[in-house]
């Protein structure tokens, strides 16, 4: 049971995000740009690949279509995969969880091509290259 001082705090951070957080007012995805588009309150709009939100990585369009917003104005609903993504956090630049934005940044890394990179790794082939995996 809920504690009527835990209802009044939690009340007051609501009020306190929404005088400081826009909320969606309508949310799509766009076909042609291949983006989910988020009116916001403020007049702005934010939009953003699926590609880069933890659970829409995968979705066709067809998932992608139907698109509910929350009664706070702060969280988007995907009901055809049931995924969810707040928007606070997508302001900021979040679009997972701590651990599914870790995994990302660590494939884009591998993926980076540098000078330094190169040499490092022509180095380690004149050692013989990267050591075998030793068997379990």
């Amino acid at each position: 049971m809920v504690k009527y001082e835990e209802f009044v705090r939690a009340n007051e951070r609501a009020e306190e995000l929404s005088s400081r957080v826009p909320r969606a007012i309508t949310a799509r995805y766009d076909r042609r740009l291949r983006r989910v588009v988020v009116q916001l309150s403020s007049n702005l709009g934010i939009f953003f690949s699926p590609a880069d939100a933890e659970g829409l990585e995968q979705a066709s369009p067809e998932q992608l279509d139907d698109i509910e917003i929350s009664p706070s104005g702060y969280g988007l609903h995907f009901p055809k995969i049931d995924a969810d993504l707040y928007l606070p956090s997508l302001l900021e630049g979040v679009f997972g969880s701590e651990r599914w934005m870790a995994s990302r940044m660590g494939m884009k890394g591998g993926l980076s091509t540098s000078p330094a990179k190169g040499n490092a790794a022509r180095e380690n082939g004149k050692k013989g290259g990267r050591p075998r995996k030793s068997e379990a």
